[in-house]
């Protein structure tokens, strides 16, 4: 009888829908991590990139960090990671390997979890982003929501509202102890503009009235410090606190191009979510997600209203065991005056502190690069502009819409007048300029040169600013930029090289 109603606590089958939704929309975000990496990493950290990995290696073993290129790394090493992760996380947003015993999805998404994680612990300061770490934590999580088989297990599916718990809370904490624009509520008069990756509506969201950014920041210091502790209570509260933090977050998408940040929030909520609100909100969610549909069907396998297998219970409950006893550290950090945003406290990057935007710039400098063909390079030569793909540049062009796709060496270019213009992978980059290397030239949107070598490259600063209503009926600008100085003088490749 106590076995009975144990596992009835332990297996939570009203919760079929969200399990639905977190494993195959993280396999998704995978699928979208891996195809960025493939795309970009062997032009930023490959055996020729911005910031070699091969000479990272060197010193590698001391971090004691996993990873499979510890020991050998080779681009050709790299591209079959990337493809393998792909076709791994294809087949979890089909559901396939949630159709066999629930070993078969653990399986799969730890190797998603241990493919990512050694392209991560390699990737430098183009993978020091707190999403990377959130898709970890999430992969590693999810893992052990079992199969159709079995029914969604409660501890993981509470671990997973921990998890949006600490990233919601996290970043609202960080805040309030940040900047005062977040307490004077003017926090919204910059970000849209100052923002690393503005999207196509983030200038009309720019333009909408100071009274209005005020309510932004009142709604989201109510959707991060108040809403999150409703996430862990009963039903229909629960959802209702999963809806808000949902809606909060897709205004973010709709604002600007956060990589998969703001995604992994939405589909994380949906861990609150019951098959009964769900189904009473979009009747088309089926309520009893995995009723057979005829005799055949019943007698065919085991649904997800059948109990869990002893093994797999204690599967779950040692991963659980795991993750409460590695949730000290972010708890202490929450409470600490000195806050840390996005720190993970282990070499496998499991229960991390989350947060971002705990001050917002008032302005925006961009940098941007010139090359000339002129022998010479005085004002007067003819310099012609580098363009971006998602980083501000042609004061014409709408901002592009790329998330949750990540766009690296464009959220890079942003840090740069934030911190320093003499970054190691910036000069390195000028040099690949220069050269006319053809994997870095593909990841930028346009190449003045046509593929052939410029004789100087420069960078300079410009003051970036949304143009008002006024302005872009006179000039049809949506930016209005302000040139500031060279930050990086003319240069060019040595003699013969």
């Amino acid at each position: 009888m106590e076995n009975v109603e144990w596992t009835a606590w332990f297996d939570a089958p009203e919760y079929e829908f969200a399990r639905q939704v977190l494993q195959r929309s993280i396999a998704t975000l995978y699928l979208v991590a891996f195809l960025s990496s493939r795309n970009q990493f062997p032009a930023l950290l490959g055996e020729r990139g911005l910031l070699p990995v091969p000479e990272y290696l060197e010193w590698f073993n001391r971090l004691g960090r996993p990873s499979l290129f510890r020991w050998r790394y080779s681009d050709r090493l790299l591209r079959t990671v990337c493809w393998s992760g792909m076709a791994v996380a294809a087949t979890l947003m089909a559901g396939l390997p949630q159709l066999g015993p629930p070993w078969v999805p653990l399986l799969a998404f730890l190797t998603l979890w241990l493919l990512y994680m050694s392209i991560v612990n390699v990737g430098q300061t183009f993978y020091g982003f707190g999403w990377e770490m959130l898709l970890l934590e999430a992969g590693f999580t999810v893992a052990f929501l079992g199969s159709d088989q079995t029914p969604p297990p409660r501890p993981i599916l509470i671990l997973l509202v921990w998890l949006v718990f600490r990233l919601e809370f996290g970043a609202g904490l960080i805040k309030i102890r940040g900047g005062q624009e977040w307490r004077d509520l003017t926090a919204l008069y910059y970000h849209h503009e100052t923002q690393p990756m503005p999207g196509p509506l983030s200038r009309q969201a720019h333009l909408l009235p100071k009274a209005w950014h005020r309510l932004e920041v009142l709604g989201n210091h109510f959707a991060q410090l108040v809403v999150p502790f409703f996430l862990f209570a009963p039903q229909p509260l629960a959802s209702a606190a999963a809806g808000i933090v949902i809606f909060t977050q897709l205004w973010l998408v709709a604002s600007g191009n956060f990589a998969w940040l703001n995604w992994m929030a939405i589909i994380l909520a949906f861990a609150a979510v019951s098959d009964p609100v769900a189904h009473a909100v979009f009747p088309a969610i089926p309520l009893d997600w995995n009723a057979p549909a005829s005799a055949a069907g019943a007698a065919a396998g085991a649904s997800a209203g059948s109990q869990a297998p002893v093994p797999w219970l204690v599967v779950v409950l040692v991963a659980t065991v795991l993750l409460v006893v590695l949730s000290y550290r972010p708890i202490e950090n929450l409470f600490s005056h000195h806050q840390l945003m996005n720190a993970s406290f282990n070499r496998w990057q499991l229960v991390n502190t989350y947060g971002a935007f705990g001050t917002v710039t008032k302005r925006r400098i961009e940098i941007v690069v010139e090359g000339t063909l002129d022998a010479e390079p005085g004002d007067d030569a003819d310099w012609r502009e580098y363009g971006f793909k998602g980083k501000p540049g042609d004061v014409r062009r709408i901002p592009r819409q790329y998330a949750p796709y990540h766009l690296r060496l464009d959220w890079l270019m942003w840090f740069l007048p934030l911190r320093t213009v003499h970054e190691e992978w910036f000069y390195a980059f000028l040099a690949k300029l220069l050269a006319a290397d053809r994997p870095t030239l593909r990841l930028l949107r346009h190449d003045p040169f046509d593929g052939e070598r410029p004789h100087w490259v420069r960078a300079s600063s410009y003051l970036y600013r949304f143009s008002t209503r006024a302005e872009f009926r006179a000039t049809g600008q949506r930016w209005i930029r302000t040139p500031l100085s060279v930050a990086i003088p003319p240069s060019r490749l040595p003699p013969g090289a």
